[in-house]
C-alpha cells in the first residue's frame, strides 16, 4: 500500500523591522567564532559562483555594526 505524503504551505507576515532586528538577535547569539566561520563560507560560496574560483589572497577586515 502506497501513502501518499503532503505539505503544507505556512507563510508568516512580519513587518520587515521586525525581521531586521529578528536576524540582529540570531546572529548576536553566536559566538564571535560561529559567526566569522558563517561570514567566511559564505564569501566562498560567492566567489565561486561569481567567479568561478576562490581568490588565494583576501584582506581581512572585520566591522562590528553599532546596536
Amino acid at each position: 500500500m502506497k501513502h501518499e505524503r503532503k505539505m503544507a504551505i505556512v507563510v508568516n507576515q512580519v513587518k520587515m523591522e521586525d525581521e531586521d532586528s529578528l536576524d540582529v538577535l540570531f546572529w548576536m547569539s553566536k559566538s564571535v567564532s560561529e559567526r566569522l566561520t558563517e561570514v567566511s563560507r559564505l564569501r566562498r560560496n560567492y566567489f565561486k559562483w561569481a567567479d568561478g574560483f576562490f581568490p588565494e589572497k583576501m584582506e581581512k577586515i572585520v566591522h562590528q555594526r553599532k546596536l
